[in-house]
């Protein structure tokens, strides 16, 4: 039975009921959140102000809340062209994806966040991804995430279960 968790949580409401899920289930929950550029930079904000919130409000929730971790990650800032990340205005793009989509986004992180729960004993992460809401990003379709659970677990030598509470 999975005890740990890592919850990628940007302080938004979709990872906040992400936390509230692991916090519910596992004995130790750790956050993580990424630092790439990104436009709307007042989820990063809000990070500390919801977890500082969940503890205050739900105290029994407290004493599994761990260490919250941020990583920086300029180079999907560098990749450019998406609203996300550079000053251009919403709009669809020839491939039939918002220009919202950050190539690879959620590939990376998860993909890091299987090496810091490694490093850190966690079994279980936990991201807010949605295939039924994901506006047509590849990287949030059921079979990417359950591929890349293979890969990561493979490549780190440890079972990671990826949860996706939202789907």
């Amino acid at each position: 039975m999975h005890t740990t968790a890592l919850v990628l949580f940007s302080g938004g409401q979709d990872s906040t009921t992400c936390l509230a899920h692991a916090l519910a289930r596992y004995e130790r929950v750790e956050t993580l959140g990424f630092d790439y550029g990104q436009r709307h930079h007042i989820e990063m904000q809000a990070r500390t102000t919801e977890l500082a919130q969940l503890r205050a409000q739900f105290p029994h929730w407290a004493p599994r809340l761990g260490q919250d971790h941020v990583l920086t990650l300029d180079v999907l800032r560098q990749i450019g062209g998406s609203s996300l990340t550079d000053d251009v205005a919403f709009a669809m793009q020839a491939d039939g994806l918002p220009n919202t989509f950050v190539p690879g986004r959620n590939l990376v992180f998860l993909t890091l966040a299987g090496a810091l729960a490694y490093r850190r004993g966690l079994q279980v992460i936990v991201t807010g991804v949605c295939e039924t809401d994901f506006s047509g990003y590849p990287d949030c379709r059921d079979d990417t995430l359950k591929a890349l659970q293979v890969a990561v677990s493979l490549g780190m030598g440890q079972r990671f279960t990826f949860e996706t509470p939202l789907m």
